[in-house]
């Protein structure tokens, strides 16, 4: 029936794209390491990695340590600054953490741990 189509003539059909992997290249390839980079989502249901691979990345995660942004440091630094940076004033909790801050700082300055 593809001969009858006015789409586009037989070759684009039968142009012998799909290609098999040969037996021997099959065993050879290291299967985890395939993919490219960031291209599996760790919580993705839809995810097709084996359970095996799936305990492999986890436990190389465990030794991992998760990077903070530049902005996440700034926050923690200073409790009001999301305020500040919004042109707003802070709120009564993040002044209250801003103080609690200051004295624990200088009790470690005092303490010679910090």
């Amino acid at each position: 029936m593809s001969g009858t189509s006015s789409v586009g003539g037989r070759g684009v059909y039968e142009a012998g794209d799909q290609r098999n992997v040969k037996d021997s290249e099959k065993n050879e390839a290291q299967r985890y390491k395939e993919g490219q980079p960031n291209s599996h989502i760790a919580n993705d249901s839809k995810d097709e990695r084996s359970i095996a691979n799936k305990l492999d990345r986890e436990s190389k995660r465990e030794n991992e340590s998760e990077p903070i942004s530049k902005e996440a440091r700034d926050y923690q630094a200073d409790p009001t600054l999301p305020a500040k940076k919004h042109g707003n004033e802070p709120s009564k909790g993040a002044k209250i953490d801003a103080e609690l801050q200051q004295e624990e700082e200088e009790l470690l300055k005092k303490k010679g741990i910090k």
